[in-house]
């Protein structure tokens, strides 16, 4: 399915590097964690732990990467709200609690990596969009990169908790966030409608009883290239988008004046779904750079997670309705 994509390339946002652990960082310090220490700063087994758990009960944290950020905080205000208790954005006793009510299954597990997960073919990508374009297809740049997606981490705490193991090698055990759906697990309700909160910037799913079934980050447009407002819909899903860049969108840094294609891959410009809707040229997508979102602005589209949008892409249909609010 070939769509014509809209604008999804933001401005810059510098992250800092990945800073040492207060606690040591194991399967079994996560695993065992809880919120004695209470921890505020730098990354810990209790906000890992944490996080997963956010994400199994659709509370998207964004990246696992154990640290308090701003999309933690929004995770935990949302399922607050969701769970009746004040909605401060603050790890205490009683969210502790409700959280580990969600899930008995253990944070951090062992994956045994597979042939596909090193098959590749893994490439470098271009910073320039134009020559983005002339690649076969914008799949991952590496082995660790495929893994930290796979399992919704952040890439350098994928290296911290396995500071000896090769990624590149198949039969390799390595730790790694427990995010997959279990066997069983409750499918989410029907989608009355999606929000777009842009104020907060989350994207929140809720079901026709009015309750929250999901809420993810999101980077939402820009003073420059604001997001729409009021109400729109679905208009398709694209798994697997080709992007295509009109030179009317005037991207800062890219110097085309014609139209050209960037081939599919999960880092594609929009990542690997692009939800059309019913507002021209918009859209909610995926993107390369997941530990980006939320914090850098979009030219005006919603950009999630590739993981979240997958998951949205799947509760979502033709129809359902958007709604976006300040």
């Amino acid at each position: 399915m070939r769509i014509m994509l809209a604008a999804a390339f933001g401005m810059v946002f510098m992250t800092g590097a990945f800073a040492a652990a207060s606690e040591p960082l194991s399967l079994e310090a996560v695993n065992a964690s809880d919120f004695s220490t209470k921890p505020e700063k730098d990354v810990s087994p209790v906000l890992i732990k944490a996080q997963v758990l956010l994400d199994r009960a659709r509370f998207s944290p964004g990246v696992v990467d154990g640290r308090n950020g701003e999309n933690m905080q929004n995770a935990v205000k949302a399922f607050e709200q969701a769970k009746g208790l004040e909605p401060d954005g603050k790890l205490d006793d009683e969210l502790w609690t409700k959280l580990n009510e969600t899930s008995g299954d253990p944070a951090l597990i062992e994956y045994t990596i597979t042939d596909d997960d090193v098959k590749g073919p893994f490439i470098t990508i271009p910073d320039k969009m134009e020559e983005q374009a002339g690649l076969e297809r914008l799949a991952y740049s590496s082995p660790q990169e495929l893994l930290a997606e796979k399992f919704h981490m952040d890439a350098d705490l994928l290296k911290a908790l396995n500071p000896d193991r090769r990624f590149d090698k198949a039969g390799e055990a390595i730790i790694v966030a427990n995010v997959s759906p279990k066997a069983g697990e409750e499918k989410p309700a029907e989608v009355e409608k999606v929000e777009v909160i842009k104020s907060e910037r989350v994207v929140r799913v809720l079901g026709k009883d009015g309750k929250v079934i999901a809420v993810y980050p999101a980077s939402i447009g820009s003073e420059e290239k604001p997001a729409p407002s009021g109400t729109h819909s679905v208009r398709a899903i694209a798994r697997n988008p080709t992007y295509t860049y009109n030179p009317d969108y005037a991207f800062k840094g890219v110097k085309a004046k014609e139209k050209f294609e960037i081939k599919p891959g999960p880092n594609n410009p929009v990542g690997s779904v692009w939800i059309d809707l019913s507002v021209e040229t918009y859209g909610i997508h995926g993107t390369p750079e997941p530990e980006k979102v939320g914090k850098r602005y979009s030219n005006g589209c919603v950009r999630l997670t590739n993981w979240d949008v997958e998951e949205l892409a799947g509760m979502v249909k033709k129809g359902t309705p958007v709604v976006f609010r300040d």
